[in-house]
């Protein structure tokens, strides 16, 4: 009998050291490898199911919401205001290939080789801003009209677009222009002889209007090219109502033609786990490049307001830091490596109006922009989610400087405004590629009975903070 007891004793003691074992290894495992801003405020890890798919259902975890503590010195619980962005969007790990296969991407992504095939009709995609569904730029670019008949594609006839003012000599003449991008739509032509005029299908117009002052021909497609925001851009008040086509950075534009554009590799997908801290080693708050000093929107009177608050480093000639504009690069690295924050003013208060000032100076760095400029409802529409930070959505500068301390102090809230890098590209919208499958979409026709009305008619831009806008709260 003592032999076997001492037997099951020993067998019971190796039971219990291999239990031990099994629950070290386990705890180890489950937190390797999992830096603070990979995990949600649960503590539950931010990845999600991959999928496939272009467009789906948006679903599962994103990056933890902000909820800052009160600022230093301050016995308040938290900025009223501060932005809200509700995530419900998967997050996929670093290491997730669902995004990174260029063959599975559409023809106008980098490395794309996805190229639409003939349309049908009816039409299915909404290419005009009367039609709703879907983002009409990529829709432009996916688009192709049914072939001319059941057996040829394409169409012989080309499409002949008149360069009529203000492009000067960059562009190539002829076909060439549709044929260099491969464009899905290249059966058109682009020509800067006025005497052509009377056959031409579309005449484009940028900037201005001088003429010409006759009858437009029936079918015939006047377009006008807009790229300023109305307080810098002439009148239009006395051009009778000649034109068809609006192409503008506004989303309402017939041809939208923004600074950048945004567009997901998987518009389920929004968010991607990041293996680096946007936050490491940076020791400075706030920067600022700006050189116009008098901006309508008193946007520099709100800086030097908000520096009451926190350290904001302006440079040019509006502030006492500089930066050489041929020391571009340099500045900008600068910019990544040692600020936590960017002011992106733009100069002007108008709908849609976003400029590089937002997409190349903030998002295209390692640095979280802060906004001022078009309404915040076209920054949800233009940006990736979760990317920036509106100063509408504060009362003043102070209660956003507080929420700006409360992010400089956690790591964690900071890099959830990173999480968008890596699911989708700015691309290249192909202007001339969509101008010319517009004209393909026959039987669309359409006046606009006042110009100046729809590109500076009231409630365009403002000279403050956009009215009627709630602020998102936590």
């Amino acid at each position: 009998m003592r032999r076997l007891s001492a037997r099951r004793g020993l067998l019971y003691a190796g039971l219990a050291v291999c239990a031990m074992l099994f629950f070290i290894n386990f705890l180890s495992f489950q937190q390797r490898d999992q830096p603070p801003w990979a995990v949600s405020l649960t503590g539950a890890s931010a990845v999600a199911p991959r999928s496939r798919s272009l467009s789906g259902s948006r679903n599962g975890t994103g990056p933890p919401v902000p909820r800052p503590v009160a600022s230093a010195g301050s016995a308040a619980a938290a900025p009223r205001a501060a932005p809200l962005r509700e995530p419900g969007s998967n997050v996929v790990s670093a290491d997730d290939g669902t995004l990174l296969v260029p063959e599975d991407r559409h023809w106008f992504f980098s490395g794309g080789r996805r190229k639409p095939g003939p349309g049908s009709l009816p039409r299915e995609l909404a290419l005009w801003p009367e039609e709703d569904g879907g983002d009409r730029i990529v829709n432009q670019l996916l688009y192709r009209p049914p072939p001319a008949d059941s057996s040829s594609w394409p169409p012989r006839k080309l499409k002949k677009i008149l360069l009529y003012d203000g492009f000067g000599a960059r562009l190539k003449t002829g076909q060439e222009e549709f044929v260099r991008n491969g464009c899905p739509v290249n059966t058109c032509e682009l020509t800067t002889s006025r005497s052509q005029i009377d056959t031409a299908d579309a005449v484009l117009f940028k900037d201005r209007f001088h003429g010409p002052h006759g009858q437009r021909r029936p079918g015939q497609a006047w377009i006008m090219y807009l790229l300023e925001c109305p307080m810098h851009t002439v009148s239009f008040k006395h051009v009778q109502p000649l034109f068809n086509w609006t192409a503008t950075y506004r989303h309402d534009s017939d041809i939208v033609a923004p600074y950048e554009k945004w567009v997901y590799y998987d518009d389920s997908v929004h968010f991607r786990k990041q293996e680096i801290n946007y936050a490491a080693k940076k020791t400075k708050k706030v920067a600022w490049f700006v050189s116009n000093c008098g901006a309508i929107n008193k946007r520099l009177q709100y800086a030097k307001e908000l520096a009451k608050y926190i350290e904001v480093d302006i440079y040019g000639s509006c502030g006492t830091k500089k930066c050489p504009r041929s020391m571009g690069k340099k500045c900008f690295e600068k910019l990544s490596n040692e600020y936590k924050f960017y002011l992106a003013f733009e100069n002007s208060n108008c709908r849609d109006y976003i400029t590089e000032k937002f997409f190349v100076n903030g998002l295209q760095h390692n640095v979280l922009p802060i906004v001022m400029g078009a309404h915040p409802d076209d920054y949800k529409r233009a940006a990736p989610e979760h990317s920036y930070i509106h100063v509408d959505d504060f009362k003043s500068p102070q209660e956003l400087a507080d929420f700006l301390h409360a992010l400089d102090r956690d790591d964690h809230l900071y890099n959830s405004y990173f999480q968008w890098k890596g699911t989708g590209e700015f691309i290249n919208t192909y202007f001339f590629c969509r101008l010319c499958a517009m004209l393909h979409d026959e039987g669309h026709q359409k006046t606009i009975p006042d110009l100046n009305e729809w590109w500076r008619g009231a409630g365009t831009c403002v000279t403050g903070k956009w009215p009627r806008y709630t602020p998102e709260r936590t």
